[in-house]
């Protein structure tokens, strides 16, 4: 018989796990669900956030939180860089679709062999006096570890969201995918908008790894993971959908959290292309369907 202690200790996780899957699939909500970019290498990015906090934890005594904060502007401008080779070498060209892939696995493999060369392949952590802790609310344990990065990835989320629905450039990005020539008539140019929006989409891998690390040890390949699980975050929220990407990412957390509790933590990762799978073939437009 299933213990109720032991149920509800698995939802609690899943969904503080779910936050956390949001923030690293918000992301890729922005550049697949609103720009038609297949950025694979996004977890790869999120890593690299992690070891920035890291670096700004363990020699500059910065708290990881702050510190993938601190790295937002970086990692935009990184973005733009980026976006703007593959617009330039892909996207104007018309050839994103097969060579535009290549590009983004390339520097999955950039960014791995360049901090396995740096860092190895031992597992590295960061310190914070809370990650530690743990309070109770009835029978059910919450550590903050999972708690702290849920919150943090929440009010990412919510910050997103408002920039889409309030802001004149929010309203661009999510029409950039709809009709270029209008945005041009608007006054705007479609390729700044994919800039920024780019930019915004990595600028959020910046925070993601700062929880990342939080939560446990990483080392440079275990961005792969995670692969998956964004995919079928984006496609499951509905392509573009930020409300969709928090709501779907709580979903998969719990359903993984159930399944590493009761059947254990080797299916947990069959959960994610299990679920893609069947949304692609049940419900293609996702929870909320696509908005842009």
């Amino acid at each position: 018989m299933v213990s109720l202690d032991l149920l509800l200790d698995a939802v609690v996780a899943g969904v503080l796990l779910g936050g956390f899957y949001a923030a690293v699939s918000l992301g890729i909500t922005l550049a697949f669900g609103l720009l038609n970019i297949v950025n694979i290498a996004h977890p790869a990015f999120v890593i690299l956030g992690s070891y920035s906090a890291y670096v700004a934890n363990t020699h500059l005594g910065l708290d990881p939180i702050l510190a993938g904060l601190l790295g937002m502007p970086l990692f935009f401008g990184l973005g733009v860089a980026v976006y703007r080779v593959y617009y330039t070498s892909f996207e104007q060209r018309g050839e994103e679709s097969l060579r535009g892939l290549v590009f983004f696995f390339g520097i999955v493999f950039i960014i791995e062999v360049s901090l396995l060369l740096q860092y190895g392949v031992d597992y590295r952590s960061v310190h914070a006096d809370y990650i530690g802790e743990t309070f109770a609310i009835g029978p059910v344990g919450i550590a903050f570890r999972l708690a702290i990065p849920c919150a943090v990835a929440v009010a990412l989320t919510l910050a997103l969201h408002l920039f889409l629905s309030r802001t004149f450039y929010g309203r661009a990005v999510k029409a950039v995918s709809q009709d270029p020539l209008a945005l041009r008539l608007m006054g705007a140019s479609p390729v700044r908008v994919k800039d920024l929006a780019f930019g915004l989409a990595i600028a959020t891998a910046s925070v993601a790894g700062a929880l990342l690390i939080m939560i446990g040890p990483i080392e440079p390949s275990i961005g792969r993971e995670y692969i998956g699980r964004v995919f079928a975050i984006a496609v499951l929220g509905g392509m573009g959908s930020i409300g969709g990407t928090l709501a779907a990412a709580v979903i998969l957390g719990v359903l993984e959290s159930l399944t590493s509790t009761f059947y254990g933590p080797s299916w947990a990762l069959a959960v994610s292309f299990g679920i893609l799978l069947l949304v692609l073939a049940v419900r293609p437009a996702g929870l909320f369907g696509r908005t842009a």
